[in-house]
């Protein structure tokens, strides 16, 4: 055979045939229905199969059986390091559940959103994972197509959908609190933008642990940016170019903080000695940054389990709320901790 010749490809007809059998009994076998076939039967199947090299056509198995064997991730922006992260370790849960994953990026764009969930609806994905734009995702061509969806980290109550996500207020003010322990009287935050609930039930969290510790308006300072490292460059040089300087920055995200960092040492300033940061997410990325970033951290291995099982229920159960925990990770940029104990 010469190399512009391919060889022809092996059909349910060439199995049927080395086993003795016929095309459908070979379809019972290879989608395990809809028909009972006999074991000694099966087994001859099975081994004209592997004897005539028979693969079969996954697409087609897909239309008959309606399970395509994969379920469709869309994040905001894959850039970021923590939708990186959280899209490796959706990537094994899914395998882990015999699904492969399939990922659009949205680039903080609804209707780029939009076209990617019409999408993975057309291609009848067995369920869809989504980390929203701004929260509030038309999700019709999902549920006209009975696709299950669960929506992760920016999570929106109204929606008809499962999700899973921490406690963002809780976490936030632990961060706070954690500030205050160290004696800072001045405190700054990196918010997300307002439109999105998660950006306003961080602001809320350390608003609520200020209010308790009593710290006065005049020593807070809010600047909001996006959920990127040049986000949190511009909004750490306003905090710091303020007139007044706080002596402690809560940045929302961890790409934020990676921002602030930058905006202190172009300001020449020392984390922690001149000023403290704290971040969200806690990724490997804070492994790396000088100082180590002390952050809330989102579990993502038990997110991404608990996304994919709920993807997992049967269809037609009501949509399921799953929060998480969360940990503080301590680290240098925050300043001693043998100074608090």
């Amino acid at each position: 055979m010469t190399p512009s010749r391919r060889r022809a490809r092996v059909t349910r007809e060439d199995v049927a045939r080395a086993a003795g059998t016929s095309t459908a009994v070979v379809s019972y076998v290879i989608n395990d229905g809809p028909r009972p076939v006999a074991e000694k039967t099966r087994l001859r199947v099975l081994a004209a199969i592997e004897e005539v090299g028979y693969e079969p056509d996954a697409i087609a198995r897909a239309l008959a059986s309606g399970v395509t064997g994969a379920y469709g991730l869309i994040v905001p922006d894959i850039a970021n390091p923590y939708f990186a992260a959280l899209a490796h370790v959706l990537a094994d849960a899914t395998s882990a559940a015999d699904r492969v994953l399939l990922l659009g990026d949205s680039i903080e764009d609804v209707a780029r959103e939009a076209e990617l969930i019409r999408s993975f609806a057309r291609r009848k994905v067995d369920g869809l994972l989504l980390a929203t734009v701004d929260g509030r995702p038309d999700l019709t061509p999902a549920s006209a197509n009975r696709i299950p969806v669960v929506v992760i980290d920016r999570v929106d109550p109204g929606l008809e959908a499962s999700t899973v996500a921490i406690d963002n207020v809780a976490a936030a003010r632990a961060v706070t609190e954690h500030l205050l322990a160290h004696g800072y009287d001045s405190h700054g935050i990196v918010s997300g933008p307002a439109d999105l609930l998660i950006a306003r039930e961080r602001v809320q969290g350390w608003s609520a642990a200020l209010d308790a510790a009593r710290v006065d308006q005049a020593h807070r300072s809010v600047a909001e940016a996006p959920f990127s490292r040049a986000g949190g460059r511009e909004a750490g040089l306003h905090l710091l170019d303020g007139p007044t300087r706080p002596r402690a920055i809560f940045a929302s995200s961890e790409a934020q903080a990676v921002g602030v960092l930058s905006a202190a040492a172009e300001r020449g300033l020392r984390v922690p000695d001149d000023i403290a940061v704290m971040s969200f997410d806690g990724t490997e990325t804070s492994d790396f940054t000088v100082p180590k970033l002390s952050s809330a951290v989102q579990p993502l291995d038990e997110i991404a389990r608990a996304a994919v099982s709920l993807l997992g229920r049967k269809a037609g159960i009501a949509p399921a709320h799953q929060l998480i925990g969360f940990d503080l990770r301590l680290r240098a940029s925050c300043g001693s901790h043998r100074d608090i104990g």
